[in-house]
Order: structure tokens, then C-alpha cells, then sequence
């Protein structure tokens, strides 16, 4: 994009934050990012640190060829909490010494980080964001070529790196680092979104931001394509006076569901923190969760294209499976596991149009989207396949659905520590009650599923998964039945 601002710039010196002795706790490094309670688990200098860690071993795994052409480059942006912007440039520090350039687009959205990469031909990107986490959480959304973000292999090489060798054992400090801000980037962003035609009928829709990040980008998009938008708690404010934006948060859903009813609003969208996960409340206030939307657009799609193929998590319902329209166009889904690493790793393997994971991220392949998540994207995907379904509204769409009973994700807290081996145990157990023929609700136990935690299906359908969490101290629990809500309880 030749009409993107870049302003090069260098960085005062290191303020005295950062010469404090580095903490970062080694837990932080999970499955496929990482996530600290800042000053408790991570501090500015521990952030430097990772920051050298991390561009040590991106000139590993980038593009080798592009780094010899053109010096390396990375995408770095933060999210709206009061300390962010502080975490980004302890990082960038880092970052710089190891040789890196780096491209600072400012306060940002995840998958606007995404698109900059695209857009400025980038190919590693740092995002500082503790996501839907509470205040008082940091950490980094990481990748070295779009659209993916780090896998469990990478954050564990991060991890070492970082670690095992006194911090700094084993960094390489090179020359060539630099910085540039990039002053425009929300704006080319927020334009490729709209470049579409606008709704072809009135929609309106509540956008509920929990005072989050999504606040400065999601009313402006809906708004830019036609919807008649109601904002709720748009207005940035870093100490989330009302909750935490988190689209698997009841109360956020609540607030949502009784600004739908009072305004009338054809459709309520809940974002997150840093803007790649979307909730949705229908007409009638009811919550319906992410999975059983992924499978309303999956039909959406499958109309149009025959035999399309979808990836879901292992959270999501088995309805992406038994559903008779979907069965009539050809539809193919394969359940893969929990993460938005993992679920854009595997849609770009597999070339599937789309992805939907029961936490609320949507994933789109061309000629939707470029493979990553996007919450805002996936808010336009619902209002377009609104406007094509009228006079219908979404609860005349949600109650065409086979009818399921469905629990919310439930987060019990586990110790970072011991939530694996709780997991393991637990799969240990119920393969064992499979093979030795035990029951459950007096059922014999279908089939065990160990691609992510472990998923039981009984002879009915009924199942439940249990997981540990790969960013919070907890585990995952999820239960569906098709047979009744006795089975799910």
C-alpha cells in the first residue's frame, strides 16, 4: 500500500524501569503465546529480555530470503489497557538489539496487526495484548509468516531461549535495528473491511465493546456498510468500569442481551479485548454460542459453494456434523484443536473455506478473509447473511437448528502447574472406563477423542470435553446433548 504513512523514528533511551533485574515467570510461556501478570509474573525488563529472545530466534524462522534482501521486519502494535504501550516498547528495545526493524502501527486490534503484515508485506508480527484477560494481565500474540501465529514447538524454543541460559545466554545481539511508526494504519484497515457493497436492507445492531480496545474500530465498520448501530460501552477506558471484555463472559453477554431487547436490534455483537473473538445475542436477547453460529454460516456458505469443507474446534457442537442441510450440500467439517494458533495452522493446511471455534474467533480463507481470525469480519459474514435470509430474523435462523442442550464453557481454576496432569488423568480414566465397558447415564461410552483434552461421547450423542486452558490457570469443561437437558446437567 503505497499511500501508508511510515515515519522513521528512534526510541528515547531505555528509560530506569528497564534497567531493573529481569523477572519473567517461565509459566507464562503457553501453548501458542504468552500471557503474564505484569510486575508479579513480568516486568518491563523481563520484557526486554523477551523481546531479544524472540527476535534471536525469528531469524531462525522467517523468511531467510527476505531477511537477506531487505533486513529483517516486524509488525509490533498494542492494545488499550494503561500499561500496554510500556510493555510494546520494552519489547521493541529488545527487539531492535537483535537487528530487527521494526514497524509500529500504535494502538491496534490482533487482526489488524494481522492485516499490516499483508499490507506492508511483513512478514513476523508482535502483538502486545492480554486479550480477554483482566486488567492487570500483558502478553504477546506472536508469528513469523501470515497468517499464522506461533505453534506449541515455536513458543517452546521461545521459551528456552529465553530461559535456559541465563536470560541472555543465549541471544546474538546484531546490528541494523531501527524503528518506524506507521501513522495510519487503523485507517487502511478499517477500509479494506468496507470495501464491499453495503447492506442491501436495514439491520440494526447493538456493538458491545466493554470499554475495550474494539471500541475505536467496530462501530465505524458497521456503520460504514450500512447498519444502524447502537454503541455499548464503545468509549475506550483501560479500567473496564463495567467488565471485562470478554464476549464467554456472562455479564457482558446479559448487558448485551438487555440492550438488544430495550432497542429492538435486529442482531447484539460482543467483541473482546483486542478484537479477534465476536459473540452474538439474537433479536430476542437470547446468548447463542459461537459454535452453533459457525454452523448457521457454514450452511450460509454451503449454499453457495458445494461441498465446502470447515474446521471446528473440539469444543463445538456435533451438530456441524448430524446437520441435515449441511449433509445436503456436500459440507465436510473436521473437529481439530482448541486455539486460534492451531485453528488458523490447520485451515491454512487443509485450504477449508472456513473455521469456527466455540470461544467466539472465526476464521476465514479467501476469498472471505486471508486465514486469520477477526471479530469484526465475522460480524459482517452475520449481518450479510441476515440481509440475504429477510424477512427471516436470527432467531427464525438459530430455532431452524436441530435443537441441542448446550452448557457455557466452564473455566474451574488448575494451577498452570498441575492442569496437564489433571487433563492426562482424566483421559487415562475415561479410556480406561471405555475399554473395560463401563457407563455413563447407564450408556456405554461411544468413542474417546484425544486430539485436544479428551472428548466422551455417549451411545445417544451426548458428550463432554474436559481440556486445560492455554491461557489462563484453569481447565475447560463444555457439555452438549441432543436428547435433553437432564443429559447435559
Amino acid at each position: 500500500m503505497s499511500n501508508i504513512t511510515i515515519n522513521k523514528a528512534t526510541l528515547n533511551k531505555a528509560p530506569a524501569a528497564l534497567t531493573d533485574k529481569p523477572l519473567i515467570a517461565p509459566f507464562g510461556f503457553r501453548e501458542y503465546d504468552a500471557r503474564w501478570l505484569l510486575d508479579d509474573e513480568i516486568n518491563l525488563s523481563g520484557m526486554r529480555i523477551l523481546g531479544l529472545g524472540l527476535g534471536t530466534i525469528l531469524h531462525e524462522l522467517a523468511n531467510i530470503d527476505e531477511i537477506e534482501a531487505n533486513h529483517p521486519r516486524i509488525i509490533v502494535g498494542h492494545d488499550f489497557r494503561a500499561y500496554s504501550q510500556s510493555v510494546k516498547e520494552a519489547l521493541i528495545y529488545g527487539l531492535i538489539e537483535t537487528g530487527w526493524q521494526v514497524y509500529d502501527i500504535g494502538l491496534a486490534l490482533s487482526p489488524m496487526a494481522y492485516f499490516a503484515q499483508f499490507a506492508l508485506n511483513v512478514p513476523c508480527v508482535a502483538m502486545v495484548t492480554a486479550s480477554h484477560n483482566e486488567n492487570g494481565w500483558t502478553g504477546v500474540k506472536m508469528g513469523a509468516k501470515p497468517p499464522l501465529t506461533f505453534s506449541t514447538e515455536e513458543m517452546d524454543l521461545l521459551r528456552r531461549t529465553v530461559l535456559e541460559s541465563g536470560l541472555e545466554g543465549k541471544i546474538k545481539k546484531r546490528a541494523g535495528g531501527a524503528y518506524f511508526s506507521i501513522a495510519n494504519m487503523a485507517d487502511h484497515y478499517m477500509a479494506d473491511l468496507t470495501a464491499r457493497p453495503k447492506l442491501p436492507c436495514h439491520l440494526k445492531t447493538v456493538i458491545a465493546c466493554g470499554n475495550g480496545t474494539a471500541g475505536a474500530f467496530a462501530p465505524h465498520v458497521l456503520s460504514a456498510i450500512g447498519a444502524d448501530i447502537v454503541p455499548l460501552h464503545c468509549e475506550l477506558d483501560h479500567s473496564f468500569p463495567h467488565y471485562n471484555p470478554n464476549p464467554e463472559s456472562l455479564k457482558m453477554l446479559h448487558d448485551l442481551r438487555d440492550k438488544v431487547l430495550a432497542t429492538q436490534a435486529d442482531i447484539g455483537f460482543a467483541f473482546d479485548g483486542d478484537g479477534d473473538r465476536c459473540g452474538i445475542v439474537d433479536n430476542q436477547g437470547r446468548i447463542i454460542f459461537a459454535d452453533k453460529i459457525g454452523v448457521l454460516l457454514a450452511r450460509h456458505f454451503a449454499a453457495t459453494q458445494k461441498h465446502a469443507r470447515f474446521i471446528a474446534d473440539i469444543k463445538s457442537t456435533g451438530l456441524f456434523m448430524s446437520d441435515p442441510i449441511l449433509k445436503k450440500h456436500g459440507a465436510q467439517t473436521a473437529y481439530w484443536k482448541t486455539g486460534h494458533s492451531y485453528m488458523k495452522r490447520h485451515l491454512h493446511t487443509t485450504k477449508a473455506l472456513a473455521g469456527f471455534e466455540k470461544s467466539g474467533h472465526f476464521f476465514f480463507n479467501a476469498p472471505i478473509g486471508r486465514g486469520y481470525d477477526d471479530g469484526i469480519l465475522a460480524a459482517l459474514a452475520l449481518c450479510d447473511m441476515l440481509a440475504q435470509n429477510k424477512p427471516h430474523s436470527m432467531a427464525d435462523l438459530y430455532d431452524s437448528l436441530p435443537q441441542t442442550w448446550s452448557s457455557p464453557t466452564m473455566a474451574p481454576y488448575c494451577a498452570d502447574d498441575k492442569k496437564y496432569d489433571v487433563v492426562a488423568r482424566a483421559t487415562a480414566y475415561f479410556e480406561k472406563c471405555q475399554k473395560e465397558g463401563k457407563q455413563l447415564l447407564g450408556q456405554a461410552i461411544h468413542n474417546v477423542v484425544t486430539v485436544n483434552g479428551v472428548r466422551i461421547t455417549l451411545a445417544d450423542g451426548t458428550w463432554g470435553l474436559i481440556r486445560a486452558s492455554s491461557n489462563k490457570p484453569s481447565l475447560v469443561v463444555v457439555v452438549e446433548s441432543p436428547i435433553g437437558e437432564q443429559n447435559m446437567r
